[in-house]
C-alpha cells in the first residue's frame, strides 16, 4: 500500500518528485535514481515504483531489476549503485543519529529516543534524509510537525 506524507503532497498527484517511500525503496535495493530519470518515466512506471513490495531479498532484487530496466530503456544507461546499508540508521531504534538531532535542534526540537522508537522505519528515514546537509531541508520543519516531535 502506498504511503505518502502530508508534506508530499504538492507533487504527489503528478508524481514529478520522488516519494520518500521510493526514495526508501531505493536504499533498500542499492540504486540511485536521479531525478531527471525519474522524470524520464511514465506515469505508470513511477507508479509501480511506488506499488512494488521491496521487503524481502526477492522483492528487493525484483526491484532493483526493474529499475535498471526502466532507467536503461528510457536513458540508455544504467541507474548509478549505491552501497547497501546492512544496519541503517533508519532501522536502529536504540540510538537517535547525532546530525538529526543536531538538524532539529536548529528548530529548538529535541527528539527523544521513546519518540525514536516509536516512530516507523520510513519515518525515520525521511527525517534523516530531510535532515542532511546537502539536502534541501524545507521538508524537514514539516515532517517534523507530521510526526508529532513538537
Amino acid at each position: 500500500m502506498a504511503i505518502f506524507f502530508e508534506f508530499e503532497t504538492d507533487f504527489i498527484s503528478s508524481l514529478r518528485c520522488i516519494p520518500m517511500q521510493v526514495r526508501y525503496k531505493l536504499d533498500t535495493c542499492g540504486i540511485k535514481l536521479k531525478l531527471s530519470d525519474w522524470s524520464h518515466m511514465t506515469t505508470a512506471e513511477r507508479e509501480a515504483l511506488v506499488e512494488l513490495p521491496c521487503s524481502t531479498p526477492t522483492e528487493i532484487q525484483s526491484y532493483r531489476e526493474y529499475i535498471q530496466q526502466l532507467v536503461l530503456k528510457h536513458t540508455g544507461k544504467p541507474a548509478s549503485e549505491l552501497p547497501i546499508e546492512f544496519n541503517p540508521a533508519w532501522m536502529d531504534t536504540n540510538i537517535v543519529p547525532t546530525s538529526l538531532q543536531e538538524k532539529a535542534k536548529e528548530l529548538g526540537v529535541s527528539i527523544t529516543l521513546e519518540q525514536w522508537a516509536v516512530l516507523t522505519p520510513l519515518q525515520r528515514f525521511a527525517l534523516i534524509k530531510l535532515s542532511r546537509s546537502g539536502h534541501e531541508n524545507q521538508n524537514f520543519p514539516h515532517a517534523i510537525k507530521e510526526f508529532n516531535l513538537l
